[in-house]
C-alpha cells in the first residue's frame, strides 16, 4: 500500500501545527485564545506522528509526538506529555536508539514526579533492552536494571524486582563483576525462598553464586555452598549441587 500520500498530510499538519504554535506566542494570539491554538497544535502534532508511522516514517514521527510531548508540558497536562515522549521513544526505537532513550528519559523524569514509579520502571527496562541489543552497552543496560529493580521494590513489587536482579546479576558475571553478581544471586535466592511458589527455584540462584565462587576461590566456593545448605536445606539434595561436587 502507498502512504507517501499520508506523509504529505502529515507535513501540511507539521506546517499548521508549527503555524498555530508561532500565533499562540504573539501578543494578540496570547490574547485571544493562546491556550487553544496550542491545544489544537498539540492534537495536530499527534495526528501527524501517526500518519508518519503509517508510511514508516519512524524519525518524522517520533519528532511530531516530541512536539506534541513539549506543548502537553507547556499546558501542564504531565500525563499526557508522558504519554506523548513515550510513543516518540518507541517510533525513534525503530530509526534512532539514542533518540528513543532521550524520549524515555523525559518520560521517566515525569513518571518520578508523579510518583508512578512502577511506570517508570517499565521504561527503565525498555531503556535496558535498547542497549543490550541496539547500542550493546551493557554496563548502561545494567545501571537501568538496577534503576528499575529499584523502583519495583519500592513500590512492593518483589516478583519485577526479582526479574531486573537477574539480569544484573547475569551481565555482571559476563562482565567478570563475581562479587557483584554473587550479592545478587543471594539476594534473590533469599527472598524467592520466602515465597512458597517460588522457593525452588532459589536452588537454582544459589547455584549460579556458587559457580561465580568459584571462579573467584575455590575454597571461599566450599564455604558458601555450606552457608546455602544451610540456609536452605532443599540444596542439599539438588540437581545443582550434585554437579557443583
Amino acid at each position: 500500500m502507498d502512504n507517501s500520500g499520508k506523509e504529505k498530510e502529515a507535513m501540511q499538519l507539521m506546517a499548521e501545527a508549527d503555524k498555530k504554535v508561532k500565533a499562540s506566542g504573539s501578543f494578540l494570539g496570547g490574547m485571544f485564545g493562546g491556550n487553544h491554538k496550542v491545544e489544537d497544535a498539540c492534537e495536530m502534532y499527534a495526528r501527524a506522528a501517526n500518519m508518519f508511522k503509517m508510511a514508516k516514517n519512524w524519525s518524522a514521527a517520533g519528532n511530531a509526538f516530541c512536539q506534541a510531548a513539549r506543548l502537553h508540558m507547556q499546558l501542564q497536562n504531565k500525563l499526557d506529555s508522558a504519554t506523548s515522549f513515550v510513543d516518540a521513544g518507541n517510533a525513534y526505537k525503530k530509526a534512532d536508539p539514542q533518540e528513543a532513550i532521550n524520549c524515555l528519559n523525559q518520560a521517566i523524569d515525569i513518571y518520578t514526579d508523579m510518583g508512578r514509579f512502577t511506570i517508570a520502571a517499565k521504561h527503565h527496562i525498555t531503556i535496558a533492552e535498547i542497549y543490550e541489543s541496539e547500542l550493546v552497552d551493557i554496563e548502561k543496560a545494567i545501571a537501568h536494571y538496577e534503576q528499575a529493580a529499584d523502583y519495583y521494590k519500592g513500590e512492593e513489587s518483589n516478583s519485577s524486582a526479582n526479574k531486573c536482579l537477574l539480569k544484573v546479576g547475569h551481565y555482571s558475571a559476563q562482565l567478570e563483576q563475581y562479587q557483584k553478581a554473587i550479592e545478587i544471586y543471594e539476594q534473590v535466592a533469599m527472598s524467592t525462598m520466602d515465597n512458597p511458589l517460588l522457593k525452588y527455584n532459589a536452588k537454582e540462584y544459589f547455584f549460579k553464586a556458587s559457580l561465580c565462587h568459584f571462579i573467584v576461590d575455590e575454597l571461599n566456593a566450599k564455604l558458601a555452598i555450606e552457608k546455602y545448605e544451610e540456609m536452605f536445606p532443599a540444596f542439599s539434595d539438588s540437581r545443582e549441587l550434585k554437579l557443583l561436587k
